[in-house]
């Protein structure tokens, strides 16, 4: 059984609840506030640990109170956090409205995120490598060649989208995109030979294979933040050990619409 080796970031979510997002040059005033733990990286290595894979993160964040913070619960999680402290650079921030029907606004500060350089993760046949676009794309691009060479399984979540080199988008296995960077992927003419667009609560389909979303009723739904990260976490996860398309992506929409049901980006996350 292959490890989970996730490469991305880190941020610290700041979270309010507001009844609606303001318009431009408007003030709302927000119901509650909170920290907790968050970043594309951290949200989908918590979720691939949750899914019971052996989880390595790599990434990067400040001598600050709010990384020693994330070190902490990486640490409790049992996830083994290969990660770069950055003398004079914050840790990632994310400031997150949601709004009364559960859905979010985020403003992503990347600090230590931002200057993350690595290119060789040592990874090796078995294991999932898994990217997204919080970090620098020359780092998303040289890990997944290395990667990929070692014999190591890429999967790349396009997200937020950015152009990738051809060659990264084709050796993704998948590339995973929701509808509106599916909509951007289509129009910058790249061609993934393995793609797997998510349509929230009606499922996803990987390469014309569709599994729909299990139901969750509205008084469930506590907020949207981070069910895409499940969705990414638990797929690597179940691909690292040993399980089918379809197994996968059972699990992976499962995983997506559980995340509707609590706070935050990870589960009993905050800080």
């Amino acid at each position: 059984m292959g490890r989970v080796i996730v490469v991305g970031s880190l941020n610290v979510d700041l979270v309010t609840l507001v009844e609606r997002h303001p318009g431009p040059g408007e003030t709302v005033f927000g119901e509650s506030a909170g920290r907790f733990a968050g970043g594309k990286g951290a949200n989908q290595a918590v979720a691939a640990r949750r899914a019971g894979a052996d989880v390595v993160l790599v990434g990067a964040i400040g001598t600050d109170d709010a990384g020693d913070a994330c070190l902490r619960r990486l640490a409790g999680l049992g996830i083994d956090a290969r990660v770069e402290r950055v003398d004079g650079t914050a840790t990632g921030m994310a400031i997150v409205s949601v709004d009364g029907a559960g859905e979010k606004a985020i403003i992503v500060v990347p600090g230590a995120n931002g200057v993350l350089d690595v290119r060789d993760v040592g990874a090796r046949p078995g294991d999932v490598v898994l990217l997204q676009l919080e970090i620098p794309l020359e780092c998303v691009t040289q890990v997944a060649r290395e990667s990929h060479r070692a014999g190591a399984r890429v999967v790349v979540n396009l997200a937020p989208y950015a152009a990738l080199p051809d060659d990264v988008v084709g050796l993704a296995d998948p590339l995973v995109v929701d509808e509106s960077e599916a909509a951007l992927l289509a129009d910058s003419g790249l061609l993934p030979s393995s793609l797997l667009v998510t349509f929230g609560t009606a499922g996803a389909v990987w390469d014309g294979e569709r599994v729909d979303a299990a139901a969750v009723a509205a008084d469930e739904v506590v907020d949207t933040v981070g069910t895409a990260d499940a969705f990414c976490g638990a797929l690597a996860a179940a691909l690292a050990g040993g399980a089918t398309r379809t197994a996968a992506l059972r699990r992976a929409v499962a995983a997506g619409a559980a995340a509707l049901r609590w706070s935050g980006a990870q589960p009993d996350g905050r800080l």
